[in-house]
């Protein structure tokens, strides 16, 4: 019944129809040349990762003389969502995850800006350089160990047993 009324009602207002018709694919037409895709979608973090090199150090040194001073300044910057480091023999990683609409080259040039303000301050041989130019697609996998009432060595011996 209710389509029977669709279709006389189509049938009297040819033109109506006709026009709706045309908009719709102009419509379409616009929205298939203007939307972006691609063929892998980038939904991974906004980060910028620094690399700190201090070489024949142990990870409390490098950590107390290096990581830890290049955290302290890199929190400061703007539009940073998350600060994530690593530290190790000699050297450090620090992953700095920016706010989404932040723009890629934006978040590296303000961290090179800190990074070569902030070097004076860091030991005598210890080297910075920001990470390769690449987004978190390269990432395979990222995961965190987290649980309330856990102390960081019952994490790391989850983290080292059972994941």
């Amino acid at each position: 019944m209710m389509i029977e009324k669709i279709v006389d009602w189509s049938a009297k207002n040819k033109f109506i129809v006709l026009a709706v018709f045309g908009i719709l694919v102009v419509v379409g037409v616009w929205a298939i040349k203007t939307t972006p895709l691609d063929a892998i979608p980038d939904l991974s973090d906004n980060q910028v990762i620094v690399f700190a090199e201090y070489m024949g150090r142990s990870p409390q040194t490098v950590e107390d003389q290096v990581t830890f001073p290049l955290v302290t300044a890199l929190q400061g910057l703007a539009k940073v969502k998350a600060v994530r480091a690593t530290s190790m023999f000699g050297m450090s990683f620090i992953y700095l995850i920016f706010e989404d609409d932040v723009d890629y080259y934006w978040a590296r040039s303000r961290v090179l800006e800190k990074l070569s303000s902030i070097q004076s301050s860091l030991p005598p041989g210890a080297k910075t350089v920001l990470g390769p130019d690449g987004t978190g697609v390269g990432h395979i996998f990222w995961y965190t160990v987290e649980g309330k009432d856990y102390d960081l060595a019952a994490l790391r011996t989850i983290q080292d047993w059972f994941v």
